[in-house]
């Protein structure tokens, strides 16, 4: 029996599935759970010994690698003036700054601690600005798992095949309204049938916890016109693309002007974080400014915040970014060569720094939506692949239903080892 195997025998009795989160189970792909030891730079080494080329980086944070040395020198300076002070530091204001001198929509922040807590203030906030109470959110995208949002959700929920969570009563989601991704006459049909209700529109920018959908040609500005005649907020969910598909994220990418933008993940360089933020009329709201309460007693930690700023800093600086992207062209130019090759069914898309496929259960299947991805995604091919790539020593998501990611710690060998490793894994 592998140490791996051990540890979540032994996790089992003490937390529920042995995890701390839902996917890290295996259970769409099989077998037992690596327990990991550590990680350095594009590498995650497990107790068992095994180095393992990683794209999942922590589900996106560590956009540098694991245990970049700026960042960690940082952050032992940092612990050594201490943890935690629930009191106001200068670390807070420099991020502030760093994050609006990139991203030109927004004017002020407010720091949390995770992507759930930014969506669910970002949207308590909107009807707070509005005094409306309805939301309007799109199938398969995940946005933390408030009570209002876990509805047909994606991420985990898409994993386990749940379309909602045991525990949410009724009224807590009688609120949400659900369309499909990419369908924008839906959207426009909800506004007219709830006029003068709706508060905000919520979306991730790339459908990025369905697996990868990108937005349709108008699709992403179609929603913002309506936003905007119909007087709801457009908040764009950024936890994932946020300085991962451009500098400005997804917004720039795609030439949008989100009132609110919800950002996590990058912004605490592997650490804790989370963050709302937008327009200044808006975010002036938010207490003690404005009466919408929300508070956390680790919001905006020296730690966090110096991980976001060392990783901001390094990453916006020479052309970090840019040789990352290459290399996330690089990779999924080979893994689009190699299915074209052999003949075998995928549908496979790049943003950025971010990547993602489907394994296809027919040729002519296109997945532009929940529906579609529950519908041509072949889950089992998917599953086989995922072990042929573990034992092949690369680490990818393990779900089909969740998005990959490049760091600049990447190197072209790695990347020609994973490209070796896919081959022999689809051709066997």
């Amino acid at each position: 029996m592998t140490q791996s195997e051990q540890l979540y025998q032994r996790a089992q009795h003490v937390l529920p599935g042995g995890v701390n989160s839902p996917v890290r189970a295996f259970r769409s792909v099989g077998g037992t759970p690596r327990f990991i030891d550590h990680g350095k730079g594009a590498y995650l080494y497990d107790v068992d010994g095994q180095r393992y080329i990683d794209y999942v980086l922590s589900w996106g944070p560590l956009i540098l690698g694991h245990a970049d040395p700026e960042v960690t020198a940082a952050l032992h300076r940092a612990i050594d003036r201490g943890t935690s002070y629930g009191a106001p530091t200068a670390l807070e204001t420099e991020l502030a700054e760093l994050v609006i001198a990139t991203i030109p929509s927004i004017e002020m922040i407010r720091f949390v601690n995770s992507g759930t807590e930014a969506t669910m203030s970002a949207l308590r906030l909107a009807r707070a600005y509005t005094g409306r109470e309805k939301i309007i959110k799109f199938a398969g995208c995940y946005h933390g798992h408030a009570d209002m949002l876990l509805v047909q959700a994606g991420s985990g929920v898409a994993t386990f095949g749940l379309p909602d969570s045991p525990g949410v009563p009724a009224g807590a989601a009688a609120n949400t309204l659900v369309v499909e991704y990419n369908d924008l006459p839906a959207v426009e049909a909800l506004f007219q049938a709830h006029r003068d209700t709706i508060a905000a529109v919520i979306i991730e920018p790339i459908g990025s916890n369905m697996g990868f959908v990108r937005p349709q040609d108008g699709y992403l500005q179609g929603l913002q016109a309506l936003c905007r005649q119909y007087g709801a907020l457009f908040i764009l969910d950024e936890v994932m693309t946020g300085f991962r598909v451009a500098p400005g994220g997804a917004q720039a990418h795609f030439g949008l002007d989100p009132d609110l933008t919800c950002l996590g993940k990058v912004i605490g360089g592997g650490l804790p974080v989370g963050a709302y933020a937008g327009k200044r009329a808006i975010m002036s709201q938010v207490a003690p400014a404005g009466a919408m309460y929300q508070a956390g007693t680790l919001s905006g930690n020296p730690l966090a915040m110096t991980a976001g700023i060392s990783t901001l800093r390094k990453l916006l600086s020479a052309d970090i970014f840019d040789q990352t992207v290459a290399q996330t062209t690089y990779l999924i130019n080979g893994l689009q060569a190699i299915a074209s090759d052999l003949a075998i069914p995928m549908q496979i898309d790049r943003a950025g720094t971010m990547f993602g496929f489907y394994f296809l259960k027919s040729p002519e299947a296109v997945i532009t939506d929940y529906r579609s991805a529950k519908h041509f995604a072949d889950t089992e091919r998917y599953g086989r692949f995922f072990h042929a790539m573990l034992a092949a020593g690369v680490y990818l998501a393990p779900s089909q239903f969740e998005a990959g990611f490049m760091s600049y710690a990447h190197s072209t060998d790695d990347l020609d080892d994973t490209l070796t490793a896919i081959r022999a894994a689809l051709s066997g």
